[in-house]
């Protein structure tokens, strides 16, 4: 009897060391999904971070718009990552399907980066992600049809309507969507949603048709009620009319994104790139703000070591290296005036701008703003319906639209 109890002990005490053994080896994995050719902007940080937190990390690419639909299968199955790239727009919905884990940083490291960025990743009170690039836009000059960029918008109308006179255009912008016109909405007083009290946005609240919205939306009006815009700019193939007329060299400046310097370039325009101009009241010219993240799966095995994975590569010295590696726009408020950025032209417009631009809301009722916003602002730009009577219409659609969906989801 004596015996088999101590036999018993013994098997117990081994499989209980194995056990810990085996538990031991399951914290020392982590699963990182990158975004798709960006994982050599990270390999130096996760070489120092192997050795450090002895962890082996594997990397896989993918786009990062889809990681998330990914992970829906991949994380109940246990076979998801722990660490994701995501875009701040897809955040709401993951979050109120359960798909991530909030995480825990301290004021100094929130501090590190842009308001704007950081609270991206923000939804009641919990922060969800850790910043990792900005887009946003930014004003794309030709230098060889005008020495400088202008200061502010009326001083690009007066411009662009001397160069009608001469056949030409000056300034070309797609005012008639909400993703572009949103630069002077925003600032002169109109907002998407309002502020709900616990650091998110109240669904029920929506500023299109705010004074400052309709002030912001007539003065636009302006570019194209006086011809200084072509008609052939408003509507869907708008954008591809102003690339057109940029790259054919007809236009001496647009308001467009990172994602055309490569396309322009390759149409061989001598551009410069600029933060966006200044509203007739002197203030910036706001834009939209898209961010890319770092974000902890609800399935991550071992949430914590994913944490210190998501702060031990966004480093100062590991920020740098990723941009140097993958040209992305860090949202780092130091590296705004790091050399690497200040000196390079277009990076150092992107990143001015992107501290000055708000994040597009990320809870699902922004999918409800776009068609009616947009339908607004072309029928006040066009001369169609007055800006205050377009918005309204827009806010009231807009209400519809988020009640309906809210009562299909209950």
């Amino acid at each position: 009897m004596k015996k088999n109890t101590i036999a018993a002990l013994i098997l117990t005490t081994l499989a209980a060391g194995q056990l810990i053994s085996l538990q031991a080896h399951a914290a020392t994995q982590l699963n990182v999904w990158e975004d798709i050719k960006k994982s050599a902007g990270i390999k130096d940080a996760i070489a120092d971070f192997e050795k450090q937190y002895d962890v082996k990390v594997n990397v896989q690419e993918m786009p990062y718009a889809q990681q998330l639909e990914k992970l829906r299968l991949d994380g109940p199955a246990g076979i998801g990552p722990d660490v994701l790239v995501i875009p701040n727009d897809q955040l709401g919905g993951a979050v109120v399907q359960g798909l991530l884990s909030p995480l825990k940083l301290d004021q100094k490291q929130i501090d590190e980066f842009t308001p704007a960025s950081i609270n991206a990743f923000r939804m009641d009170n919990a922060l969800y992600g850790v910043p990792k690039a900005v887009e946003t836009l930014v004003l794309i000059y030709n230098k060889d049809l005008i020495d400088k960029p202008l200061a502010s918008l009326p001083e690009w109308y007066d411009y662009s309507k001397k160069q009608r006179a001469q056949n030409k255009y000056g300034l070309l912008a797609k005012f008639d969507q909400i993703y572009y016109s949103w630069g002077a909405i925003g600032p002169m007083g109109g907002y998407i949603f309002g502020d709900n009290g616990k650091g998110g946005y109240n669904a029920q609240d929506v500023g299109l048709n705010k004074p400052g919205a309709v002030e912001a939306v007539t003065y636009l009006k302006k570019f194209y009620a006086d011809g200084v815009f072509p008609a052939g700019i408003i509507g869907d193939n708008g954008l591809n009319a102003i690339d057109s007329l940029f790259t054919e060299k007809k236009a001496a400046a647009v308001i467009n994104g990172p994602w055309a310097f490569q396309p322009y370039e390759a149409a061989g325009i001598n551009y410069g790139v600029a933060p966006l101009p200044n509203l007739p009241d002197g203030k910036p010219m706001s834009s939209f703000l898209g961010v890319k993240g770092y974000v902890v799966s609800t399935w991550s095995k071992d949430k914590e070591m994913a944490q210190k994975f998501i702060s031990f590569i966004n480093q100062p010295q590991y920020v740098k290296t990723r941009y140097i590696a993958t040209r992305e726009i860090p949202p780092q408020k130091a590296m705004i005036d790091d050399p690497i950025i200040k000196n390079d032209e277009k990076a150092s417009a992107v990143a001015v701008q992107a501290a000055r631009a708000t994040a597009m809301p990320g809870i699902p009722e922004m999918g409800e703003v776009w068609g009616p916003a947009n339908a607004a602002l072309e029928l006040s730009l066009t001369g169609k319906q007055e800006p205050k009577a377009a918005l309204d219409n827009a806010e009231r659609q807009v209400k519809m639209q988020i009640e309906a969906m809210q009562a299909s989801n209950q």
